[in-house]
């Protein structure tokens, strides 16, 4: 029997055994990262260890992406705490405020995470670098901790849903109408503990925004991590960002998945969550008139500059609507400028939208547009749990960039056709 793709690399990072399914392994670590919220945990556990030693220091990233530029006394200090332990320790990637992002954008852009890698993180979304055709995990920062000294995490291997997708999508549709509509079908318990590997011909169209994307929601099933096989969009992507070298894996014709489900999605509409779950899904078609309050544009999860020219595309010449605040944060540096340079962030401007430097921010109600009670959001980010992005009486709807742009708009949830 073959093996899948997340078997085959986690195969390459142990030292002898069969790696299959169920098996417990102590696997090689590529790369680490941790934030502003759980390094500071992992740091506390590595200063009660006397003389702590720490393996590969450049195979560390701390990035402070949650509450920067500092929101607050405590924030300010779990940042200095960061910046002191780097320090410290000669971590070789630590990201001062200024050249930090969100984490899981700002990794892959600096070639940092890559194809064939076993990649761990103190936070729950690095399942993102999947898109790459890598292993990647989120951990507790203990874990964290232990990985840090040993350079090894012990792990359960995943057993394998694949998931095809057939089908050409239509326009206003994108990789989070897809994501969307396949946490609607799984659920949040079918996942648990497993690997979800995005594979079929809509997959390969997808542009690596769009297939980050989806392996950054991979997580909202339960799912242990989320993949795609790389081909020449990944090649394209790497090539001229990796900091060191990269492997290509595949799965095997006949590797064993635990199951197999199939979407065809030539006729899929877009897709919007409802609270208070990334798997309470419908069709934007069905949902009736929901006004809304604010309006989200970034995260991880649709933060791209590829997302930001889809909203951009939106809005353009319009306004936002006068009951309606539309906050827009490109998550990187490179995003940022890049958005600059072409005029996107202009258009942003002049709709009367607040643009936000490289951070979290809103998505979990950390900063620069926390909602107060009553109070509705459409958001690009990932997760729309009870008080997500402030009061626990607020609502989150999750949608793509498109949708997201007219809703802003309209003022209520729109479809872009609405506007365009």
């Amino acid at each position: 029997m073959g093996c899948t793709i997340t078997e085959k690399i986690l195969g390459k990072h142990v030292s002898k055994g069969e790696v299959k399914s169920g098996k417990h392994i102590l696997a090689s670590v590529d790369f680490m990262v941790a934030n502003d919220i759980t390094a500071p945990i992992t740091i506390d556990i590595l200063e009660d260890i006397p003389n702590a030693k720490i393996k590969g220091l450049d195979r560390i990233a701390l990035v402070p992406d949650h509450f920067t530029p500092n929101k607050d006394i405590k924030s300010a200090e779990n940042v200095k705490k960061l910046r002191k332990f780097a320090r410290d320790y000669g971590i070789k990637y630590f990201f001062e405020t200024g050249r930090a992002g969100v984490e899981h954008c700002l990794l892959p852009e600096k070639g940092l995470v890559l194809p064939g890698d076993l990649v761990i993180g103190a936070d729950s979304h690095t399942c993102t670098y999947g898109a790459l055709g890598c292993v990647s995990t989120g951990v507790g920062s203990t874990d964290l901790a232990g990985a840090l000294l040993s350079g090894k995490i012990w792990i359960k291997v995943p057993e394998t849903i694949k998931l095809e997708y057939t089908g050409k999508l239509k326009k206003w549709t994108y990789g989070k109408d897809l994501i969307l509509m396949t946490l609607k079908d799984l659920g949040d318990k079918v996942s648990i503990y497993r690997s979800l590997e995005f594979t079929g011909e809509t997959i390969s169209d997808l542009n690596m925004s769009q297939r980050f994307t989806m392996c950054n929601m991979a997580v909202e099933a339960g799912a242990k991590n989320g993949i795609i096989s790389p081909d020449e969009i990944t090649e394209e992507y790497i090539k001229d960002r990796a900091k060191r070298p990269y492997n290509f894996y595949y799965s095997d014709s006949d590797a064993e998945f635990v199951e197999t489900r199939r979407y065809d999605v030539s006729e899929l509409e877009p897709q919007v969550a409802l609270p208070f779950s990334p798997s309470n899904v419908k069709n934007i078609s069905d949902l009736g008139e929901i006004k809304i309050d604010q309006v989200f544009i970034g995260s991880c999860t649709n933060g791209w500059y590829e997302d930001l020219k889809i909203a951009a595309e939106v809005i353009k010449g319009k306004k936002v609507a006068d009951h309606v605040r539309l906050i827009v944060i490109p998550p990187t540096p490179e995003i940022y400028l890049k958005a600059l340079r072409n005029g996107i962030l202009e258009v942003f401007a002049k709709a009367e939208a607040v643009i936000g430097p490289p951070t979290c921010g809103p998505c979990l109600g950390g900063h620069l547009g926390v909602l107060g009670a009553g109070e509705r959001a459409i958001s690009t980010s990932n997760r729309n749990f009870v008080g997500r992005m402030g009061h626990y009486k607020s609502e989150v709807y999750l949608a793509n960039p498109a949708v997201a742009a007219a809703s802003a708009v309209v003022g209520r949830i729109a479809h872009p056709k609405e506007v365009n």
